[in-house]
């Protein structure tokens, strides 16, 4: 669907109390990416997926980059606020509730859900960032003392460091945040541990009607 501001895929929770999962793909992925996931993390989950509008040698990504790992800072604050009007926009249009929106984001996704979680502290009530980095440090921080995230990143990634994965978690603490840290013996790409461990963290965290 694209009657909204970005080409999306909705799907209605099955269930009041299942949170709508936000499904952010990475570069060169697609709404239907991530969609796979979505039931075998939160069984009855909505599911609001959109795709990416920037274009990287043809591949759809949720903002620019300058080059590997250099992230466009301006073209990010654009994009991140302009997702983030999406999600209004789909809240307001499909009934689900905005207060309970959990990011579950991949690569360039984990980092759009960053940001987000960063500059626009009021949108997601958490969120799952599957090899994530630091995606922009906002001066000020923000307030993020109810936002949960679970950062899931692999000790082999030739794109993310150790290093880098511990800027990220020691940057959202900072904010606030709860952070859940989880190691994976993995490079860039997703492993079973990775959907093992979210399913746990996401059914502790919002499936039992918890709310901010």
């Amino acid at each position: 669907m694209a009657a909204l501001s970005f080409v999306h895929h909705y799907q209605a929770a099955s269930t009041p109390e299942s949170p709508t999962l936000l499904l952010l793909h990475g570069t060169g992925g697609n709404e239907q990416d991530l969609l796979p996931l979505a039931a075998e993390l939160v069984p009855g989950a909505g599911v609001l997926s959109p795709r990416g509008k920037v274009l990287e040698n043809g591949m759809p990504r949720f903002f620019r980059r300058l080059s590997e790992g250099v992230f466009d800072l301006e073209d990010l604050r654009f994009r991140t606020t302009e997702l983030a009007n999406f999600i209004g926009e789909a809240a307001a249009q499909y009934g689900f509730d905005a207060s309970r929106i959990v990011a579950v984001g991949f690569s360039n996704g984990a980092n759009i859900a960053g940001s987000l979680v960063l500059l626009q502290p009021r949108v997601l009530q958490g969120a799952v960032l599957f090899r994530a980095m630091v995606p922009i440090v906002p001066d000020p921080l923000p307030a993020l003392p109810r936002t949960h995230v679970l950062v899931s990143n692999g000790r082999a990634d030739p794109l993310v460091s150790e290093a880098e994965t511990g800027r990220l978690v020691g940057l959202l603490k900072d904010a606030g945040a709860e952070v859940t840290l989880a190691w994976q013996d993995a490079g860039h790409h997703l492993v079973q541990e990775d959907l093992a461990r979210a399913r746990e963290w996401l059914g502790s965290k919002f499936t039992k009607g918890e709310r901010r």
